[in-house]
C-alpha cells in the first residue's frame, strides 16, 4: 500500500504546484486560458497521436482489454444516463446533467498513463495506451452527443457531426491508431518534433489540472459534485475491475484496467463544458474533489485490485 501511494505521490504533487502556481500573483492569470487552449489544441493530442502511433499491441492480449474498456465504458453510460429522470424530477437542469456524466465517464489518461509508467513500464504504459486507443474516441463521441443533446444549445445532426470530426482529441488519437495500424511511415524529424512535445504534455498537463481546481469546492462540495465523484472513483473502477475478471484479464493488465477507470475525469471536458455550453462551474468543482479525493482511493483501489490478483 505504502509503494503504490509512494507511485502515485509525485503525480498528485504536480497537482498541487499547478494549483499554487496559479495563485501565486506573480505569474499573470491570463497565461492559463492560453495554457488550456494550447492543452486542448496541441498537447494532448500529440500525446495522443504520438502513444497510439508507437505503441505495441502485440505483447498482450489487447482483445480482452478493449472489449473490457468499451463495455465498460457502455455500461457505465448506461448508468449514468438512466439517473437522467430521477435527477430532472429533483430539478436538475441539463447543463448539470452533462457535467455530471462527463466527470463520471471521462478518465484523465494522462494521469493514468504517468501513474501507470511508475507502477509497471512499458507493460502498464501499453495497456493504458490500447485503453486509450479504445475508448477516447467512443467516449468523446458519447460525451459531446450528450453535451449537445442536453445543453439546449441545438440538437442538428449536422452540428453533431461537425463537433465529432474536427474534435482535436478525436482526432488526434484516430490519426495514432491508424498510424500505427496502417504502418504510415512517418518522416523521422517530424516525428522527433511530435515527441518533444508530447513530452511536455504529461508534465504540463498534471499542472494545468491543478490550475483548474476550485480548493473552496472541496471543502464544502455540493451534492451533485458528491454524485459525480463516487460515481466516477468508486463506481466506475468497480464497473471495470468486475468486467475484466469476468472476461479473465489478470496481473498488470487487469491492475491498468482498474486505474484506467480509477483516476480523476479529464480537465479537457471542463473545456468542453465551456464551450458546448455545459455547467463548467460544476464540472470543475467536481474534478477538483475527485482529484483530492483520488490521492486515496487510487492507492487503495489498487492496494484491493492487487489483493484479488493474489487470490
Amino acid at each position: 500500500m505504502l509503494l503504490i501511494f509512494e507511485s502515485v505521490l509525485p503525480i498528485f504533487l504536480l497537482v498541487l504546484l499547478g494549483a499554487l502556481l496559479k495563485r501565486w500573483p506573480l505569474i499573470d492569470d491570463r497565461l492559463w486560458g492560453g495554457l488550456e487552449q494550447f492543452g486542448y489544441y496541441v498537447l494532448f493530442p500529440a500525446l495522443l497521436f504520438q502513444t497510439l502511433g508507437k505503441a505495441d499491441f502485440s505483447t498482450m492480449d489487447t482483445g480482452a482489454v478493449s472489449v473490457t474498456a468499451l463495455l465498460s465504458v457502455g455500461i457505465m453510460s448506461a448508468l449514468v444516463l438512466a439517473l437522467w429522470r430521477p435527477l430532472n424530477r429533483l430539478g436538475l437542469e441539463g447543463p448539470a446533467f452533462t457535467s455530471i456524466f462527463q466527470t463520471a465517464t471521462r478518465w484523465n489518461g494522462f494521469m493514468a498513463l504517468a501513474i501507470a509508467e511508475k507502477l509497471s513500464g512499458p507493460v502498464g504504459l501499453t495497456v493504458v495506451a490500447v485503453v486509450m486507443a479504445t475508448i477516447i474516441i467512443p467516449l468523446n463521441v458519447i460525451n459531446v452527443g450528450v453535451l449537445i443533446w442536453f445543453s439546449g444549445n441545438g440538437r442538428s445532426l449536422r452540428d453533431f457531426a461537425l463537433k465529432i470530426l474536427t474534435n482535436p482529441i478525436i482526432l488526434g488519437a484516430a490519426s495514432g491508431v491508424l498510424v500505427n495500424l496502417a504502418g504510415i511511415p512517418i518522416y523521422e524529424p517530424l516525428m522527433v518534433a511530435v515527441d518533444l512535445v508530447a513530452r511536455s504534455s504529461l508534465g504540463l498537463g498534471l499542472i494545468m489540472v491543478g490550475a483548474g481546481l476550485r480548493i473552496m469546492d472541496a471543502l464544502k462540495p455540493q451534492p451533485n459534485v458528491i454524485l459525480g465523484s463516487v460515481l466516477k472513483l468508486l463506481v466506475f473502477p468497480l464497473v471495470m475491475g468486475g468486467v475484466a475478471l469476468l472476461l479473465g484479464v489478470e496481473g498488470d493488465a487487469l491492475a491498468m484496467l482498474v486505474l484506467s477507470a480509477a483516476v480523476p475525469t479529464a480537465m479537457n471536458g471542463y473545456l468542453l463544458a465551456k464551450q458546448m455550453g455545459g455547467d463548467a462551474p460544476l464540472y470543475a468543482a467536481t474534478a477538483t474533489v475527485q482529484t483530492v479525493a483520488a490521492v486515496i482511493t487510487i492507492p487503495l483501489t489498487l492496494y484491493l485490485v492487487a489483493q484479488v490478483a493474489a487470490g
